[in-house]
């Protein structure tokens, strides 16, 4: 039980990874590829450690498996936010087809700041 569980957990965090890797070549515009990477990839590798964790069995094992992941959970996507965000503002393109920018208008490039939607009302 415990191999055919380990089994399907590697396999599927390999699928994943896979996914964001064909997330990174397809899609159109490097917002798009940063929140297809961040979400699929971070679930690849946390089934991947999480079969690592059934595979050894071990409570010191699991315990780091544990605290990667919880890592992982809250450092994968402040980086991509702080990479968007600074791509945004150094004036990355968005995607030609892409319908609304809610950052328009919105950021001062002399103080930096990024106004609330509230002070524009």
């Amino acid at each position: 039980m415990t191999e055919l569980l380990v089994y399907i957990l590697s396999t599927s965090g390999a699928v994943f990874i896979l996914l964001a890797a064909v997330g990174i070549v397809k899609m159109p515009d490097l917002y798009l590829r940063i929140s297809v990477t961040t979400k699929a990839a971070t679930l690849g590798i946390g089934l991947i450690l999480l079969s690592a964790a059934c595979y050894f069995n071990d409570t010191a094992i699991t315990a780091r498996v544990v605290a990667i992941i919880i890592f992982m959970l809250l450092t994968a996507p402040v980086g991509a936010h702080m990479i968007g965000r600074a791509s945004y503002f150094t004036g990355v393109k968005m995607w030609k087809k892409s319908k609304v920018d809610d950052l328009k208008g919105m950021y001062d490039k002399k103080t930096h700041k990024l106004k609330s939607g509230e002070e524009n009302q």
